[in-house]
């Protein structure tokens, strides 16, 4: 069947017996920012904009509020003050005479006063220099109510209304929001108890001007916070964005190949966090490089190696070629010659199986396939028998092997097999680093803790100490300068350390040139309560190939001056 085109950015993907599933991948939008930086400084002005928006028609509100009750206040004020100047002149003008006085049945006010009022223009005066407002003057009779208090009772008839003509100035308007405000005067007189009641209205005032100035310096305000907002953004997110984008260099670099590209975590640019991420990446950085350098340091070592096995192989290979085509020809007819040939080639058989069991070995500790067989036993036993299988060799060069043990026994848990491999390829070592007439000396004795030193100490040519940093490195065979130390494959030694650390024990040396070395082997009481100690990241490492840098690792002894154990199969 036809798989449906891909169209529009769609994926398709089809799983065994189900349906296809299609995954739309969708552009970005254009109108959203994609640097870390922008959206930062976005997000800031937004939360900058969003306070303004909310405090901003809070404020305005509470001061209209606050402006209103002020300018409700000054009309109040204007309409008491109205009516007691109004209650001033009528007084003056009537003297003891009534105000007010019902005639025909109805209430009539006083000519005196309605002249006032009206010819003298007194309420247009009041209206429009004091009151600034349209003004409402009512009169009526006068009574006490039931507390004892006069009371006015406004007549419809007798009610003057005066309307604001004055010219407002600039900051004043015309408020009509405002409540108009009221104030009564009650008097009594000879006459007749009378009252009058003052009504003020659509008052000029400066509310709406000084809101909308405030407004206005509000606005201004806020263009200027925002201003201000988009500065300290941009310099805010910068200083936020800046170690991240050093993060972001540094990757690229590494990337690229750069493994000492570091980001710098010292310049209090960053938070604590960008701090914290940048020391983890430098430290992810720096075991990266190790890893690498290790990596590389081994393929070199690697390279080598086969270089040199592939040597150490073809010469066996080819003598052993040699003697076989001498074989078939006339030399196989002569008895002497066939049996000269068939032992050079049994010897290089011998060194071919060497090297063979040798690498097979060291495989083995490496990659963790040996078990150790732990048993608690006497040391003694173990060291004599393996410097009793190098005495033969040592007495075919002329050098003087010798023993010192304790008369105690020195009992710890340990791989009996094992721990005799690693005693032999010590001594078979010195043997062969050591001249005829020299000496060898091996030794055991009990530690403080219970755990037991095994030293082998030579009177050889000792070790160059720019050497004694990887004597114990797989591969490694010395310097070309000494010859015996040019020879081998370099493996001995490090099956030596895996043994050793497999044991949780450590191995040291030390040496010098022309007066021989010392190796020293110190093994714990138990090493399966030390491992039962030791963090499992621990004994992982263990088990891991030896690395370059860590410490030491390998010389090793010739195929024909090996032990016995050394060149035994593993058990």
């Amino acid at each position: 069947m036809d798989e449906p085109a891909d169209t529009g950015g769609a994926r398709t993907a089809e799983t065994r017996g189900q349906e296809p599933r299609r995954w739309e991948v969708h552009p970005p939008r254009p109108s959203v920012p994609r640097s870390f930086q922008n959206r930062l400084t976005i997000a800031f002005l937004g939360i900058v904009a969003l306070t303004l928006a909310l405090v901003a028609p809070v404020v305005v509100n509470r001061l209209d509020d606050f402006f209103r009750q002020q300018e409700q206040q000054a009309l109040q004020a204007h309409a008491e003050a109205t009516a007691a100047i109004l209650e001033r002149f009528i007084v003056d003008t009537v003297g003891t005479k009534a105000v007010v006085a019902e005639m025909n049945g109805k209430l009539e006010l006083n000519p005196a006063v309605k002249s006032l009022l009206t010819t003298d223009r007194l309420l247009d005066l009041a209206a429009n220099t004091l009151a600034l407002a349209d003004l409402t003057v009512e009169f009526g009779a006068a009574r006490l109510d039931t507390d004892g208090v006069l009371v006015v009772n406004p007549d419809p008839g007798l009610t003057f209304v005066t309307l604001l003509t004055a010219t407002a100035t600039l900051d004043q308007r015309r408020d009509p929001v405002i409540t108009p405000a009221h104030a009564t005067v009650a008097r009594t007189n000879m006459a007749r108890d009378w009252g009058m009641e003052v009504t003020l209205s659509n008052p000029y005032t400066s509310r709406a001007r000084t809101l909308a100035a405030i407004t206005g310096l509000l606005l201004a305000m806020a263009m200027a916070a925002m201003l201000i907002a988009v500065i300290a953004a941009s310099l805010i997110a910068h200083r936020f964005a800046q170690p991240i984008i050093r993060l972001t260099d540094a990757s690229r670099r590494l990337a690229e190949g750069n493994l000492a590209s570091r980001v710098a975590t010292e310049d209090g640019t960053g938070t604590l966090e960008v701090q914290v991420l940048a020391e983890q990446w430098n430290t992810m950085a720096a075991r990266l490089e190790e890893s690498v350098g290790i990596i590389r340091r081994d393929r070199d070592l690697s390279r080598d190696f086969l270089a040199d096995v592939s040597h150490e192989l073809r010469t066996p290979i080819a003598a052993t070629r040699t003697f076989i085509e001498l074989l078939q020809g006339p030399a196989g007819l002569d008895p002497a010659a066939r049996t000269e040939f068939l032992d050079a080639s049994a010897v290089q058989l011998d060194r071919l199986d060497w090297l063979a069991q040798n690498l097979l070995e060291l495989s083995k500790l490496d990659s963790g396939l040996v078990l150790l067989d732990l048993r608690p036993d006497d040391v003694r036993g173990t060291v004599e028998s393996a410097v009793e299988q190098q005495r033969t060799m040592a007495e075919r060069k002329g050098i003087a092997l010798s023993v010192t043990l304790p008369d105690r026994p020195l009992r710890i848990s340990h791989d009996s097999p094992r721990l005799g491999q690693v005693v032999g390829n010590l001594v078979g070592n010195a043997i062969k680093f050591t001249p005829r007439g020299g000496e060898v000396h091996v030794s055991a004795k009990r530690e403080a803790d219970g755990g037991v030193r095994i030293e082998v100490a030579d009177s050889g040519a000792g070790i160059h100490p720019a050497e004694l940093p990887r004597i114990f490195e797989r591969f490694y065979r010395g310097s070309a300068a000494n010859e015996a130390r040019g020879t081998g494959s370099g493996l001995g030694l490090a099956i030596v350390k895996s043994i050793v650390d497999m044991h949780h024990g450590t191995i040291s040396v030390e040496s010098r040139v022309g007066h021989g070395t010392r190796f020293t082997v110190v093994l714990p009481r138990d090493p399966g309560e030390m491992a039962s100690a030791d963090p499992p990241a621990r004994r992982q490492r263990r088990r891991k190939p030896p690395t370059t840098g860590s410490g030491v690792k390998v010389d090793d002894s010739s195929p024909t001056l090996s032990s016995a154990r050394n060149g035994a199969p593993s058990p």
